[in-house]
C-alpha cells in the first residue's frame, strides 16, 4: 500500500498570482519574497519514498534533498520517531535585486516517521548520494505462531 500525502495550499499563492498578473513578480520586493519563502516553507516537506521489504524485514525511506549538502542534514530520533531536517541557504552570488523569478525555497525543513516498535537505534543506517537520502532499519517480526495456554 502505498501513502501519498496531498498538500492543497502547497502552491496556492503561485497559481493565483500568475493566474492574474502573470508580471507582478518582477516588481516583488525582497520583503514580499521573504514573506512567501516563509509560507511555502511551513508547508513544504521534503518527498519520500518509504518501502517494506517482509521477507528480509526491513525498511527503507528514500528522501528527495535536492542541492542540499549531506553536512545540513540532521537525522533525529526521539520517542520512536525519526526526524530528517535540514536548511538550505541563499545564493548570495547575485544579491537581493535584480530577479525577475525566484522559486528556488530557502530555509529550514523537516520530515518525521514513526518507526515500528523494535527498532534499535544502533541499526539505523544512513547515506546520501546526489542528493538522496537513504534510511534503512531492521523490522522485528512480530508474526509468531499462535501458543497455547491451558488454564490452571
Amino acid at each position: 500500500m502505498s501513502t501519498v500525502f496531498y498538500e492543497p495550499f502547497y502552491n496556492f499563492d503561485r497559481f493565483f498570482e500568475h493566474a492574474f498578473s502573470p508580471f507582478a513578480h518582477a516588481t516583488i520586493t525582497s520583503q514580499q519574497l521573504e514573506r512567501r519563502n516563509a509560507i511555502v516553507l511551513r508547508t513544504f516537506k521534503p518527498r519520500m519514498d518509504l518501502h517494506e521489504d517482509s521477507e528480509k524485514n526491513v525498511v527503507s525511506a528514500t528522501f528527495e534533498l535536492p542541492g542540499v549538502k549531506k553536512d545540513d542534514v540532521r537525522l533525529e530520533i526521539q520517542d520512536g520517531f525519526l526526524t530528517v531536517s535540514a536548511e538550505t541557504k541563499s545564493s548570495t552570488e547575485h544579491g537581493e535585486s535584480g530577479y525577475a523569478l525566484r522559486e528556488r525555497r530557502f530555509g529550514n525543513f523537516s520530515r518525521t516517521l514513526r518507526l515500528p516498535k523494535g527498532v534499535k537505534d544502533e541499526e539505523i543506517k544512513a547515506a546520501m548520494a546526489d542528493g538522496v537520502l537513504a534510511i534503512t532499519f531492521s523490522r522485528i517480526s512480530f508474526n509468531q505462531e499462535s501458543k497455547k495456554i491451558t488454564i490452571a
